[in-house]
């Protein structure tokens, strides 16, 4: 059995009126004649946030702004050809500031229209749009098959869930980056890339536990992130084309205990520790730890 994964990023919009925004797939599409929302593949090196621009601009011909992060979503599905495909989806709310609604062309939509939303429901609807537009869905379980143990070759694209963390003390959870994987030495936000078939806030609260010993609770999802580095080293110091996309939350631990890397953890993840605001100012963070703990104000 065949088995692909792809991240992808989508837009909810609406007009003046409430009506949202919906793209029709095409021929050429997996699922033709099924409604979603606009949005597609984020391509390598793209920063999340441009896709749903691009992507926008290119099924709709509107140009839009981001609002916010609605929600990181990810699902199995069995496409015609009999293969699983995991997609990862971060879902924007976002805004027209621009263009005139069109058709794509030669594209895997066919369609573009603004939908009243009591006519939303009497579409047929990827399930995921359906879960994000509050809409009643029959679910589907698609089994989630043996994922082969060696890496193909090509580009990496890799989907991550990472955590601030922190206690009622308000301490700040972070972990530190092992010797031989990019960012050595550096202190990171806990978390990790998701596993074939899990979601954002499973993989988060596994990633969590093998990372640092700690049980939390997602508070809200703070934002979107990436790194594209082509010349990145990989353990065995072999060259890759490296592109990381990362949603991170905001995460309480409760009870916190002594922070400490389990063995499930694997290794990429030296140590881990409980550092109070004061502490981090000497302490070399990776940039998605700065930009965690500045969104976070």
């Amino acid at each position: 059995m065949k088995i692909r994964r792809r991240a992808a990023a989508y837009g909810v919009c609406r007009d003046t009126a409430g009506r949202v925004l919906l793209t029709r797939g095409s021929d050429a599409s997996a699922f033709p004649g099924v409604w979603s929302l606009p949005g597609g593949g984020i391509e390598q090196g793209e920063h999340p946030d441009d896709t749903i621009v691009r992507e926008l601009a290119e099924e709709t011909g509107l140009r839009v702004r981001i609002t916010g992060v609605r929600s990181a979503l990810a699902d199995l599905a069995r496409l015609p050809d009999d293969s699983i495909e995991h997609t990862d989806r971060i879902v924007y709310d976002v805004e027209t500031t621009g263009g005139d609604l069109r058709h794509e062309l030669d594209g895997t939509t066919d369609l573009a229209q603004w939908v009243p939303p009591a006519d939303v429901p009497a579409r047929p609807l990827l399930r995921f749009t359906a879960r994000v537009l509050g809409v009643p869905f029959e679910p589907v379980e698609v089994p989630v098959p043996a994922v082969p143990a060696e890496r193909p070759p090509g580009p990496v694209q890799r989907f991550g869930a990472y955590a601030l963390a922190t206690d009622p003390a308000g301490r700040i959870l972070l972990t530190r980056i092992a010797e031989g994987y990019p960012g050595a030495g550096r202190w990171h936000l806990p978390g990790g890339g998701t596993d074939f078939g899990e979601t954002p806030e499973r993989a988060l609260a596994r990633e969590l536990l093998e990372e640092t010993s700690q049980r939390g609770r997602v508070v809200d999802l703070l934002g979107v992130s990436h790194r594209y580095d082509p010349g990145a080293l990989g353990p065995e110091g072999v060259p890759l084309d490296w592109h990381v996309i990362r949603v991170f939350y905001e995460v309480k631990v409760d009870e916190p205990t002594t922070a400490a890397v389990t063995e499930a953890a694997g290794g990429s993840t030296s140590e881990a520790a409980w550092f109070t605001l004061g502490e981090l100012a000497n302490l070399p963070l990776t940039e998605l730890s700065r930009e965690a703990l500045a969104r976070k104000g």
